[in-house]
């Protein structure tokens, strides 16, 4: 009776490689960790005087006029709202619409031209597209009947075309990556090509899309210049209403821009400057915890699904 030659161990350069591999994977991910600690700290540092030295009441009031010492950052977060819903709801539906065309509709060639071009859009400069917003867009919507075109529909505007390749791009993956039985599947049950997006893609790629509508979120929150440019730079609370969005406005972003370097350092102005940056580092970790928590809720169901 012969045996079988023992399967012979793998190389030690080999070994050795795939250790090496392995040691700079974790020195990657724990050097992302320490970076965004260090960065949070350092935001806390500057910052926490700015909660410690000014009541919450006039911190969270509604006038911002640091030559007086009123710090109200009612108007910032306004402004920043106003400008960032708008923009999403501008932005989600057109994303989820190209990349379902993309992903599902358009012929092969068709997407291997316009997927690059989309992913193009992405690297134009942000203060070229403020510029073209304010020199292009402005009149228009100033003569649509606003007082001024530098409003926060401007900024809606500019930064849901500045949303749209992240939106598009990491969406039609996340279809792309859906395995080929599911529509095969539907299909041959007798359900139309819209029926299977509509019932079977779309929620087999919904992680996915939470993903790629929370990065356009946090792509809009975190814009600084385009903003600065196209929104009017006006710290006031607009009057409620649909004409609040044709109203100029000012956002945390654009008021750290535009007064960091006319600061002394270490005074109340510059403390309040981190401190809205403090502010707006909640916003976005709160935006990306809250896609891990809806990512891990829906993958969670479809397990517990596939077990049953």
């Amino acid at each position: 009776m012969t045996t079988a030659p023992p399967t012979p161990s793998s190389p030690p350069a080999r070994r050795r490689g795939e250790a090496a591999i392995e040691l700079l994977i974790w020195l990657a991910g724990i050097s992302v960790i320490v970076i965004v600690a260090l960065i949070f700290f350092f935001l806390l540092r500057e910052g926490i005087n700015t909660f410690l030295d000014i009541p919450l009441r006039q911190l969270f009031g509604t006038r911002w006029y640091p030559i007086e010492d009123q710090y109200g950052l009612l108007p910032l977060l306004v402004g920043t709202f106003l400008v960032t819903i708008g923009a999403v709801i501008i932005a989600v539906p057109l994303g989820i619409v190209a990349a379902i065309y993309l992903g599902e509709i358009a012929p092969l060639w068709l997407r291997e031209i316009l997927k690059p071009l989309i992913e193009i859009l992405a690297g134009i400069p942000s203060i070229v597209l403020g510029f073209l917003g304010w020199v292009a867009l402005a009149p228009i919507i100033q003569q649509m009947g606003a007082p001024t075109g530098l409003t926060a529909f401007t900024g809606s505007l500019v930064l849901a075309y500045m949303s749209l390749p992240t939106i598009i791009s990491i969406s039609e993956d996340a279809l792309y990556a859906v395995p080929k039985e599911y529509r095969d599947g539907s299909l041959a049950i007798g359900a139309t090509q819209w029926q299977t997006i509509w019932r079977v893609v779309l929620p087999a790629a919904r992680s996915g899309l939470v993903i790629a509508v929370m990065l356009g979120i946090g792509r809009v929150i975190g814009e600084t210049m385009a903003v600065l440019m196209v929104t009017g730079n006006a710290a006031n609370i607009p009057n409620f209403g649909l004409a609040m969005f044709f109203s100029p406005v000012r956002t945390m972003t654009a008021t750290i821009a535009a007064e960091m370097g006319e600061v002394a350092q270490g005074s109340l102005h510059y403390n309040v400057l981190f401190g809205i940056g403090l502010i707006l580092f909640l916003i976005t970790f709160t935006v990306n915890w809250l896609a891990t928590r809806l990512v891990g809720v829906n993958g969670s169901r479809r397990n517990q699904g596939g077990r049953l």
